[in-house]
């Protein structure tokens, strides 16, 4: 699914105008983008936040020749219990 189709399903969903969805979609992800560092918990949905990942060694296929790949910080999203439940 797409932007345009999840803004499609969300306005038939609450009988919102598409514009107005829009607006809202944008605004949540921006809000998330603001707040990610010191977390964003949607309880039951998941969790998104930022991660320090380690310095580490890796091998370049063709070559076999180590490469150091630098430590670095990355968004992760970490899905609640209610989410995990449609999976099993």
């Amino acid at each position: 699914m797409n932007r345009a189709q999840l803004v499609e399903a969300i306005a038939t969903d609450t009988k919102l105008s598409k514009s107005a969805t829009e607006q809202w979609l944008t605004a949540f992800i921006n809000t998330v983008e603001k707040n990610i560092e010191d977390g964003v918990k949607l309880v039951g949905f998941g969790t998104f936040k930022v991660v320090d990942r380690k310095p580490r060694v890796a091998r370049n296929p063709q070559t076999g020749e180590q490469i150091q790949i630098p430590a670095r910080k990355v968004p992760v999203f970490k899905p609640g219990t209610e989410l995990k439940k449609l999976f099993y």
